[in-house]
């Protein structure tokens, strides 16, 4: 078995907000904003899609960045509806060694919403991996029964530039969007003492400590090492 971490979903540097978290511990998954605009192929947007709490994504937003981002395209991936995740990028390309019974466990920046709670990482879901690899391991047939609602390969124009660097995960039975947050991170400071995002110290008892690379403010894939894999499974499972 194998158990990889991954950040995903809005923060400040993609969007220019963290999603946000609620007093009772659940919170809105926002995507990224879409960078393929050039192709103009996805129709949800900030300003027309409604979030788990029945509030549209741009209320979200500072009110001075609503009216330029009211009609601003949605890369939604991670996509929770038949659980799947595409990504043509260098550092991601190692999600394809992922085989059925891994967990590609997500996490995010979340803030306070509606009271005072600052900055912090969060796991939000889970893929139970049934699937995973190159798009060109895929035949036509199974990418259309698999990956039909990926944001990578439901748009032409897209899969069409990125097929043969596109690695595509499925998860089946079992994958979800948590209800309620799981927090994984405290404050750090990086070598010239600017602050960061490091895994707390219980969540290194989970997921041991990645070989001394602790923070996890925005990296690739973290690869759970085989010492650890099996509590870090069972701990994400029981989540709800």
């Amino acid at each position: 078995m194998q158990v990889v971490l991954l950040r995903v979903g809005i923060d400040t540097g993609s969007g220019g907000i963290l999603g946000p978290l609620f007093r009772d511990g659940s919170f809105e998954y926002i995507p990224i904003p879409d960078r393929f605009k050039r192709h103009g192929v996805d129709r949800r947007t900030y300003g027309n899609t409604l979030g788990r709490h029945r509030r549209r994504l741009i209320d979200y937003f500072p009110p001075k960045c609503r009216k330029k981002l009211f009609q601003g395209p949605i890369h939604f991936d991670p996509e929770f509806r038949t659980y799947t995740y595409g990504d043509p990028t260098t550092p991601k390309a190692s999600l394809r060694r992922l085989g059925p019974g891994d967990l590609l466990v997500f996490y995010a920046g979340l803030k306070g919403w509606d009271h005072d709670c600052p900055p912090a990482l969060y796991i939000i879901g889970y893929l139970e991996v049934t699937h995973a690899g190159h798009a060109t391991d895929f035949t036509d047939t199974e990418l259309r029964r698999f990956f039909r609602n990926n944001f990578h390969f439901m748009h032409k124009a897209v899969f069409a530039d990125q097929r043969d660097r596109l690695v595509l995960v499925r998860g089946g039975q079992g994958s979800r969007l948590l209800n309620r947050a799981v927090k994984i991170s405290i404050p750090g400071k990086d070598k010239r003492g600017r602050p960061l995002h490091i895994l707390s110290p219980e969540a290194r008892r989970l997921f041991g400590d990645f070989g001394g690379h602790t923070s996890i403010q925005r990296s690739p894939p973290r690869w759970v090492a085989p010492e650890f894999t099996t509590p870090a499974a069972r701990f994400v499972r029981s989540l709800k």
